[in-house]
């Protein structure tokens, strides 16, 4: 995922002179405020502050914003996370405003990114931000994805929604991120909106063609799509080190080459590849397709800086291996690719979205702030509300529960809500993630737990978990008297009014005395602090 890979890439589309055939454009860096539209502030602040040796402290020893170790924290995480950001943001822009019908960003689709968290080499999630900037001005946008994994982070953003469909040609099985199974269509207005096309090891170009095809016509026919953003994930071409499938070069492309014949805008994008000669070589023939001159490109590679990497057949080619197609296993392809286009048959054709015009400058120009000093600074306010979210709110919910230490005999005992309540405090303790490098389940400790044993923001030394109120006030209301009074000194106030009714109060056993008895006042235990919130004291006279 270094950068070495947009280079190569570059020095490619040079050497075959394909820049001079298209707009070159420098984006402009996407700012916090832009990838806010999606991310979370304490997520996006988070970036914009940690370095390798603030790492610990800032992710709570691990257990926030990057999880496991696909995610590690390197010198510029924010710069190179804004220059990927800003290009799909300025590619969405050029293809809203009409300025062109296809617009190209390798250094983006980085499809894993979630709204608060880091996940598979994935910190921003440009492709959201990028699909939200084309619904400024499109109705509908269609999402496909042929990265060799799913692409989670973008359908999650966009599961309960009917203006995006998202489509993921992925495998699936012990492999990350361990989701997009045909059973997932999305939520609400979404449902139905999120296709998913799980496959087995081996993929080959005949197969893709065969799924690809039908799959994406049928949608384009029941959606309608206004523009389409491609995510063309590199790691799904055979010989890829974290890849599974056996796709060429050209059976890559042919992807390209269909959604180009369909004469909707779309957006290309990048993804994975992690044999980083075979993305440059693939993302450079699939620019030809983007322009149409794929057949004038001579397969015979031209001299470049980086010529000798490509040794020794110095060919613009990626050939298929000698791996097995799982999919024509027990007629696999064929009944997925029944599934889905049984659930798109059952959608309701494209919904009418009721469109304003949008505005042109973002709040910040508009109330002419932008270019200023105060850009720059970070809000107190801001950052104070940040810093005690981080710690009161729980930002995640646990995702499962994995408690070995308890034994059978202990979870049988008790009655139903205790063990309801058992099981709920070791799903607390632990959050699962898989790994993209190993695809193993790896538990994640939450902040309710730590192997010290430390008090931590939602725990105690035990590991129970403490969850603060988000509108707790400790005080409790007292019906008689109207007033409200906290909840330490509440049975001591109702020892007090008894007394002053004649009667004797008594709490945890102790018997309150008199006015004068110990130094305190009339039903104040010595020692013990009452507060009295609003209302009028009750212990004062009547007069």
């Amino acid at each position: 995922m270094r950068p070495l890979r947009m280079r190569i890439t570059h020095e490619l589309l040079t050497a075959y002179d394909l820049l001079g055939k298209m707009d070159v454009l420098r984006a402009k860096r996407a700012t916090a405020e832009s990838m806010t539209a999606f991310h979370t502030d304490e997520y996006v602040d988070f970036l914009s502050k940690v370095t390798p040796e603030t790492a610990e402290d800032l992710t709570f020893k691990g257990t926030r914003f990057l999880v496991g170790e696909d995610n590690p924290v390197f010198e510029g995480i924010f710069e190179f996370c804004s220059i990927s950001a800003g290009g799909s943001i300025a590619a969405a822009h050029r293809i809203s405003s009409g300025a062109a019908d296809i617009a190209v960003n390798w250094a983006g689709g980085l499809h894993h990114a979630k709204k608060r968290e880091a996940s598979g080499f994935c910190y921003i999630n440009d492709i959201v931000l990028g699909i939200l900037e084309l619904l400024r001005t499109y109705p509908r946008v269609l999402y496909i994805d042929i990265d060799c994994h799913h692409g989670d982070g973008v359908e999650e953003a966009f599961y309960s929604s009917e203006r995006v469909m998202t489509c993921s040609f992925h495998k699936f099985g012990e492999y990350f991120p361990g989701t997009g199974t045909q059973k997932d269509r999305g939520s609400g207005k979404g449902f139905g909106y999120a296709v998913n096309i799980p496959l087995r090891d081996g993929l080959t170009d005949t197969t893709l063609r065969e799924v690809f095809e039908p799959v994406i016509s049928k949608i384009v026919e029941v959606f309608q799509p206004s523009a389409i953003a491609l995510q063309c994930g590199a790691d799904s071409l055979s010989g890829d080190k974290l890849g599974c499938f056996n796709i060429s070069m050209h059976g890559h492309a042919h992807c390209v080459q269909f959604v180009r014949s369909l004469n909707i805008p779309f957006i290309l994008l990048g993804g994975g590849g992690y044999t980083v000669k075979n993305a440059a070589r693939t993302w450079t023939y699939e620019t030809a397709c983007a322009l149409g001159v794929e057949n004038d490109i001579d397969p015979k590679m031209p001299y470049n800086e980086f010529f000798e990497w490509f040794g020794p057949r110095y060919r613009l080619e990626v050939v298929e291996g000698n791996m097995e197609d799982m999919n024509l296993r027990d007629n696999s392809l064929q009944r997925i690719k029944t599934i889905a286009l049984q659930q798109l048959s059952e959608l309701q054709p494209a919904p009418s979205i009721a469109l304003h015009d949008t505005p042109r400058e973002s709040l910040v120009e508009h109330l002419g702030l932008a270019g200023h000093a105060q850009e720059d600074l970070a809000d107190k306010l801001d950052e104070r509300l940040a810093q005690t979210s981080r710690f009161v709110y729980k930002m995640q919910e646990p995702e499962a529960a994995t408690d070995t230490t308890d034994s059978s005999s202990d979870y049988d005992s008790g009655d139903e809500d205790t063990r309801r309540r058992r099981s709920r405090r070791q799903t607390e303790r632990w959050r699962k993630r898989m790994s993209i490098l190993s695809n193993e389940w790896i538990g994640v400790p939450t902040l309710s737990h730590f192997d010290d044993g430390s008090l931590t923001a939602n725990g105690d030394a035990n590991g129970h978990s403490r969850n603060r109120r988000m509108f707790g006030s400790g005080l409790s209301w007292d019906l008689d008297d109207k007033v409200a009074v906290a909840q330490r000194g509440f049975e001591q106030h109702k020892a007090g009014l008894a007394r002053r009714r004649g009667e004797f109060g008594m709490s945890n056993g102790n018997v309150f005395g008199y006015p004068g008895e110990g130094g305190g006042r009339m039903g104040e235990a010595p020692g013990l602090e009452t507060d009295y919130v609003g209302g009028r004291d009750p212990l004062e006279d009547d007069d």
